[in-house]
C-alpha cells in the first residue's frame, strides 16, 4: 500500500472529467480502513462513485482490508479510490480536505468502537466518537456556508449500544440508555447529528446500526474472536478460548448488507434516522454453538470463562426493530445468522491453513496461544 496521497484539487474532484463526460459523485469516508469502511468503498466504487478515505498516520500501515482495491494513484484513469492522511482529532485538517475533495456524501464511520476498551481509554473515546463527530459536523456546515453546496450529505454511524439497557426491541423511538463510554460517546454524535440537520438544515442521517459482523471483522471482538479460534483449534494451533458472559443477546446481521443501507439513507428526498437490525436475538453461546457444531466441534471442551472480559456495565440484550429502514428504504438484511456464522468460519479456516503452513516452516510460533 502506497501512502495518502492529495487530491488533484476541487475542478475535477466532483468525479467528472472537464468535457461532457457526466459527473461522478464524490464520497467521503472517513474510518474507510475499517470493517465497514472497506465493505462502503466496495459498494460506492461498484456505484461508480469516487471514493476518498481519510486514514491517520501510523508507522505501521492498518489498510488490510483496503489492499485488494487500491490502485496507486499514479494510475490515474483506474484510481477511482484516494486515501489523505487526517484525524478526527484534528478540525483542521478535516475542513481542508473537505474543501479540496468536495464531496456529494460524507460518511463518518471513523471511532474508538470497542466497547471494553472505552472503559479503559474513556477520554479518547469520547474525543474522537463524540467531538469526532462535531469536528466534522462543523467543517462541513462551514464548507457548504461558503460554497454554497447545499446538496452535500452526511451519514453518521450509529450503534445499539447506545439503547444500552433499554429493553427489546429496540427501535428509532426507544430512549437511549448508554452503558459504556463508547455509548455515550455515540448518543452524543447522535443528537450533534441531529442538531445541525434541525439547526443548519444539513442532510445529516444516524444510522442505528445493530451489530454487524463479516471476516474482516475485529479480532478483538467477541464474534472474530470465536471464528479464529475455532480455525485455529480445527487445524490444530489452539486448543482453549477465553471468554466472558456468554448470556448476552446481540442482534447479529452481515456488515456487507448494512453498508447499503446507509447508502440507502442518503438517496432518500428528506434526511431521518433509522434503525438497521436483522431483528433476531442470539446469545454468545448460540454463536458458540453455531461456530464449533460447523465443524464437528463442542465448544464446552474447549472455552473457559475468564472474568477480565466481563463488563463493568453489561448490556444484556440487543435486538433491532428495523420495520421503519425495511418500509421507507426497502432494505432488508439478505444474510442470515447461521449463513454468517459459516462465511466467518470457513474464511478463519483457511486463514488458520495459511498460518499452519508458517508455523511447519518455523516462521510462527504456535505456542502464543494456549
Amino acid at each position: 500500500m502506497s501512502t495518502a496521497e492529495t487530491s488533484n484539487g476541487t475542478a475535477a474532484a466532483n468525479g467528472g472529467s472537464s468535457g461532457g463526460a457526466p459527473a461522478r459523485k464524490v464520497a467521503l469516508i472517513t474510518g474507510i480502513t475499517g470493517q465497514d469502511g472497506s465493505y462502503l468503498t466496495e459498494f460506492l466504487l461498484n456505484k461508480g462513485y469516487e471514493v476518498h478515505g481519510l486514514i491517520r498516520r501510523s508507522s505501521n500501515f492498518n489498510t488490510q482490508r483496503i489492499n485488494h482495491i487500491y490502485i496507486d494513484p499514479h494510475n490515474a484513469h483506474k484510481a477511482r479510490m484516494k486515501l489523505h492522511y487526517a484525524d478526527l482529532t484534528d478540525a483542521s485538517s478535516l475542513r481542508r480536505w473537505i474543501d479540496t475533495i468536495a464531496p456529494d456524501e460524507v460518511y463518518n464511520l471513523a471511532a474508538q468502537s470497542h466497547v471494553a476498551v472505552s472503559f479503559e481509554i474513556p477520554d479518547f473515546t469520547a474525543d474522537v466518537v463524540a467531538t469526532g463527530a462535531l469536528r466534522l459536523l462543523e467543517a462541513l456546515r462551514s464548507h457548504i456556508a461558503e460554497t454554497g453546496r447545499t446538496h452535500v450529505k452526511y451519514y453518521q454511524a450509529g450503534s445499539s449500544e447506545m439503547f444500552g439497557s433499554t429493553p427489546p426491541p429496540q427501535s428509532e423511538s426507544s430512549p437511549f440508555h448508554p452503558r459504556s463510554p463508547y455509548a455515550v460517546a455515540k448518543c452524543a454524535a447522535h443528537w450533534y447529528t441531529v442538531n445541525y440537520r434541525e439547526a443548519y438544515g444539513l442532510f445529516a442521517c444516524n444510522g442505528i446500526l445493530f451489530n454487524h459482523e463479516s471476516p474482516r471483522r475485529g479480532e478483538n471482538f467477541v464474534t472474530r474472536k470465536i471464528t479464529r479460534a475455532v480455525g485455529r483449534i480445527k487445524i490444530g494451533l489452539q486448543s482453549k478460548l477465553f471468554l466472558g458472559n456468554l448470556q448476552a443477546s446481540r442482534d447479529w446481521g452481515f456488515a456487507g448488507d448494512y453498508v447499503e443501507a446507509m447508502w440507502m439513507m442518503l438517496q432518500q428526498e428528506k434526511p431521518d434516522d433509522y434503525v438497521v437490525a436483522t431483528e433476531e436475538s442470539h446469545t454468545v453461546q448460540e454463536f458458540l454453538e453455531a461456530a464449533f457444531g460447523y465443524v464437528g466441534l463442542n465448544w464446552k471442551d474447549h472455552v473457559v470463562i475468564d472474568k477480565r472480559y466481563f463488563r463493568p456495565a453489561e448490556v444484556d440484550n440487543l435486538q433491532g426493530d428495523a420495520s421503519k429502514a425495511k418500509k421507507v428504504l426497502g432494505w432488508k438484511p439478505k444474510v442470515g445468522f447461521e449463513q454468517l456464522v459459516k462465511i466467518m468460519v470457513d474464511e478463519d479456516i483457511e486463514l488458520a491453513k495459511r498460518e499452519k503452513v508458517l508455523v511447519d516452516a518455523g516462521y510462527m510460533d504456535a505456542q502464543q496461544q494456549p
